[in-house]
């Protein structure tokens, strides 16, 4: 049995993996447009991002060329039967469902601070989470990055649909929202997401944010606009989606409804206080995986979802492969790009090439049904556009 059984959980990965290539038209086109040339050959390509099937569509990197190996980066996020898959087709790596040895941006912080010499090797970088790029500008401004860097996380094909349409907090516990009160804290893009998504859902929808201008924009899109010390006594649902530390306080979780539901979608678990809440529990049972009800000394119930950890890859399956075809077209320009034309890139952070960064857009057309109109030589020249 122990023997049949890997082989049956890769089976199924592979199974997932011919669906999700179907549905990531961007990378598969690169694949048809670069497999002959191979522009990665002789790369070698270590990764640390979640072992989830869109990942390991995006590690078939190899057949450009290059050599891959990949850790994931939350340790929660890994499907086994994706990281299965992807070590019977020969690509090693370190994955495994609860366990983790990378996060973002640690990496990139390891090699620099740990294994120095092997930037004298390094070609580049290139990133696509929020948290991962500030990193990179927070070493670039201290004067620690040593290599080039490209910042996938802000180009359009990335930001502009990662970020919004990847919201996943419904599947975990089966909530009936409608007519419930959600409370999103943050309104950058991950956050005007997850607000839209329970507002379809036909939640009342509370935001709190610091930044004046887009609290603006949650109260022209008809949100309530409040802080979290109001907002604790109302919320059914709380979602963080900041990347900041200490939104949600021991001080909120005492006056929540009994089982508020509290997740959090920025990246790492600091967005709010879980060790209080250990602290001052006196009851907590784990009703499935990541789903963990706590009953604090003051008889309220709070249902922490992922123990405060990305809760879309945790207790879902994470953003759809269409939207991650974007994103990870876009790292596979990237990873060319620094490969290819490594005196354009000398050490700091850049952006994608706008010209790469509409291609990667267009390569996802046709599986829409999509057709682009295309400029004249006369609309396309400055002349004639009149002001």
């Amino acid at each position: 049995m122990s023997d049949k059984l890997p082989y049956k959980v890769a089976a199924w990965g592979r199974k997932a993996l011919d669906i999700a290539e179907n549905k990531m038209p961007g990378l598969m086109r690169i694949w048809e447009r670069y497999s002959a040339s191979k522009p990665l050959n002789g790369a070698r390509i270590p990764g640390c991002l979640q072992r989830s099937v869109e990942t390991a569509v995006l590690m078939s990197l190899i057949t450009l060329g290059a050599e891959v190996q990949w850790s994931s980066c939350n340790i929660f996020s890994t499907q086994d039967h994706a990281a299965a898959a992807i070590a019977k087709a020969g690509m090693p790596g370190r994955a495994k469902q609860t366990r983790s040895t990378c996060g973002t941006g640690d990496l990139t912080n390891l090699i620099h601070t740990e294994y120095p010499q092997l930037l004298l090797s390094l070609r580049g970088i290139s990133k696509e989470t929020t948290i991962g790029v500030h990193n990179l500008y927070k070493m670039m401004a201290n004067g620690i990055l040593k290599v080039p860097a490209i910042d996938v996380n802000d180009s359009a094909t990335k930001s502009k649909f990662d970020n919004l349409y990847g919201c996943g907090i419904k599947q975990a516990t089966d909530l009936m929202i409608a007519g419930k009160i959600a409370v999103v804290a943050g309104y950058g893009d991950v956050g005007k997401s997850c607000a839209q998504a329970l507002r379809d859902f036909r939640a009342s929808v509370i935001i709190t944010k610091t930044d004046p201008i887009k609290v603006l924009q949650a109260a022209m899109e008809g949100y309530e606009v409040t802080t979290m010390d109001e907002a604790r006594q109302e919320g059914d649902v709380f979602v963080t989606t900041t990347g900041c530390v200490d939104i949600i306080l021991g001080q909120h979780f005492e006056q929540t409804k009994d089982d508020t539901i509290v997740c959090n979608t920025g990246y790492f678990d600091v967005e709010m206080d879980v060790k209080w809440l250990n602290k001052n529990t006196v009851e907590k049972v784990n009703v499935k995986l990541q789903v963990d009800p706590y009953r604090q000394k003051n008889g309220r119930g709070i249902i922490l979802l992922a123990e405060g950890r990305l809760v879309n890859l945790a207790c879902a399956m994470g953003h759809p492969s269409f939207v991650r075809s974007n994103s990870f077209t876009s790292q596979v320009m990237a990873q060319i790009e620094l490969w290819t034309h490594p005196d354009k890139y000398p050490v700091g952070v850049h952006f994608l090439p706008k010209k790469l960064d509409e291609s990667v857009a267009e390569a996802h057309l046709g599986k829409l049904n999509m057709k682009l109109t295309k400029l004249t030589e006369k609309q396309a020249h400055p002349d004639h556009y009149r002001y």
